[in-house]
């Protein structure tokens, strides 16, 4: 399995199956014919047509890798893991998610184009496991306004903000203002772009990547790492009473302030339990305890008063700003 594109491959003993030749979701236009097959609501096998409505869509699973094709063909719940095919039968995306306000089908379903998918299945079938490659950037998109205050003429890239040192970026002489427009020859028109493309690369393997310096495209050769595996998060104790239901990890890389703030990562928060009553979310930094700073796990828990010691006053960083939470 791979969470971070919601993937499974699974092995199954069966006769008198057919396969669904692959299709090359590259190729996809706005405006092609799709058909979905799934089990809407338990019905059994459904088919359900429509168009591609967009291409590159994101913010569905921040978490994740996206790169999602988006279509108006009727996509309900139990859809999920069914097949989104051309009308040349070739399987071009595996439906996972859809936008519901009601419950059921609006017309805007995405499913995860098959390259990505087939790189993942490739990854999975030799190593049982993806490895995900790592450039050593911290980018983020080059919108029309960025692009005019810097004096770049091409309205679309990935802008490097920061180059981490000893990365392959640094070595393959990446800096900061650089802007990535291609990786092997393929045109990156956003951070998240470029996000999937690396990600979905094996470690060793060299990039050929074209950048703009000031003003003039540069040809920069790098060799891909292994991503450092996560910090696993830990479950914050019973008696730290209104943080329970948070999972808390150390700041590390791909984080939410990494490279801006030092403090400990709320990884995840349960809905309903007393950290989300409390105020906490997914992506908050804590930053310190009663105005005392805390960089681990370890210095968290012991900067926090016994429950029932009054009110304490968190140090948070949320979306690009400190901010206080007081709790009880």
């Amino acid at each position: 399995v791979d969470p971070a594109t919601d993937i499974a491959l699974l092995q199954i003993e069966a006769d008198n199956l057919s396969a669904l030749p692959l299709g090359n979701s590259d190729e996809l236009l706005v405006g092609d014919y799709v058909v979905a097959v799934g089990n809407p609501f338990g019905l059994g096998q459904t088919v359900t047509a429509g168009i591609v409505s967009a291409l590159g869509r994101s913010g569905i699973n921040p978490e994740g890798y996206e790169d999602f094709i988006q279509t108006d063909a009727s996509i309900n719940p139990g859809n999920s893991g069914g097949a989104l095919v051309t009308l040349t039968g070739e399987l071009i995306g595996i439906n996972t998610a859809i936008i519901a306000p009601a419950g059921g089908n609006v017309g805007i379903g995405f499913a995860v184009p098959i390259n990505m998918a087939r790189a993942v299945m490739d990854q999975l079938v030799e190593f049982g496991e993806v490895r995900r490659g790592r450039l050593g950037v911290v980018v983020q998109d080059l919108t029309p306004d960025l692009a005019k205050a810097l004096q770049i003429e091409r309205g679309q890239g990935a802008i490097v903000a920061q180059v981490e040192p000893n990365s392959p970026a640094d070595e393959a002489g990446l800096k900061v203002g650089d802007v990535i427009i291609s990786v092997n020859g393929i045109s990156v028109d956003s951070s998240g772009d470029l996000r999937n493309r690396i990600g979905l690369i094996q470690p060793g393997r060299t990039l050929e990547i074209t950048a703009l310096r000031e003003g003039k495209e540069i040809e920069l050769s790098a060799t891909i790492r292994t991503t450092p595996p996560p910090e696993r998060p830990a479950a914050a104790p019973s008696g730290a009473g209104f943080l329970e239901g948070a999972e808390l990890a150390e700041l590390g890389p791909g984080m939410p302030g990494y490279g801006e703030v030092k403090g400990v990562a709320v990884a995840t928060v349960a809905t309903g339990s007393p950290a989300a009553r409390a105020g906490l979310q997914t992506g908050d930094v804590i930053l310190g305890v009663n105005n005392r700073p805390v960089e681990t796990v370890a210095e968290l828990m012991t900067a926090l008063p016994k429950p029932g010691s009054g009110p304490v006053a968190l140090t948070i960083y949320r979306s690009g700003r400190s901010l206080f939470l007081v709790i009880q």
